[in-house]
């Protein structure tokens, strides 16, 4: 049916293809007959506009070959059921990015879930039981001897000192994560000397990047009470109960450090046996 009305399209535009032709020789006729310029110019004007008529209307080619409408509508359909992999990223712009970004979220939530899981068994890093632990404190005083050194005695220092192996990373992580200040009783000058030199050796101005200025030493116990006091500290770590308990109405938190069966001082001191178990993540304040 569409190709009978295409044919007899083309029938009646041919048909009055023919009748403008016609026409427009005996208008031709009679300008060459009279001949003056505004007829010519009308006649030139009309030609034109029944030109351009004939031209808008006509169809080329409009009987077309149903083997070939066919051959087109297979292959329409056998590109949109099976597109291979360089005509996708012709035809859907972005197509290729959309996949790489939809395995990028896959990848990610595959990370997500197994870092909740992580925090989910309590398997924390050692930064983070630090933050937590530390409970928005930015500023920590810690005695040196007998906390982070082997050695408990100014006399021990005189000769050697080491830096507990198990405090180690606790220590390094606090250096980080807060304002961290060192304080020591010495007898000498060779003894601060020994001291620093222990400091040195596992990375604490190194890795953890201490100042040296944070390093303290005295001569007394109180001097070690009148550091605390003047740099106004969140936590102060001792061993000392008296400094403990002296404190403990100017310092808003406190570790003692002592053997086991050590009596309660105050609320806001805990007794620990070593600054490493108040930070293992299992010690609950």
């Amino acid at each position: 049916m569409g190709d009978s009305i295409a044919e007899e399209l083309v029938q009646l535009l041919r048909g009055i293809n023919a009748t403008l032709t016609v026409k427009l020789s005996h208008l031709l006729g009679f300008v060459f007959r009279n001949k003056n310029a505004s007829s010519v110019g009308a006649v030139a004007g009309l030609a034109i506009a029944l030109w351009w008529t004939w031209k808008c209307w006509r169809v080329p080619g409009a009987r077309r070959d149903p083997r070939l409408d066919k051959r087109d509508g297979a292959g329409a359909g056998a590109a949109s059921q099976a597109p291979a992999a360089g005509e996708m990223d012709d035809a859907v712009p972005g197509a290729s990015s959309t996949a790489v970004a939809t395995s990028i979220t896959h990848a990610t939530q595959r990370g997500s879930g197994a870092e909740g899981k992580v925090v989910e068994t309590g398997e924390l890093t050692v930064a983070q039981v630090v933050r937590r632990q530390l409970n928005g404190g930015r500023k920590m005083t810690c005695q040196l001897l007998g906390v982070i050194l082997e050695e408990s005695s100014p006399e021990e220092v005189q000769k050697h000192a080491v830096v507990r192996p198990a405090v180690l990373d606790v220590l390094l992580e606090i250096a980080r994560t807060c304002d961290l200040y060192l304080v020591a009783r010495v007898l000498d000058d060779a003894s601060e000397a020994v001291v620093m030199g222990a400091l040195d050796a596992v990375g604490l101005f190194t890795d953890a990047k201490l100042s040296r200025e944070k390093v303290l030493f005295c001569s007394t116990e109180a001097g070690r009470t009148s550091f605390v006091r003047q740099l106004e500290p969140d936590w102060h770590v001792d061993t000392l109960r008296d400094i403990n308990a002296g404190l403990a109405p100017f310092v808003r938190q406190q570790l003692h450090v002592a053997p086991p069966g050590a009596s309660p001082i105050a609320q806001n001191v805990y007794i620990v046996e070593a600054l490493e178990q108040y930070f293992s993540g299992a010690f609950c304040s």
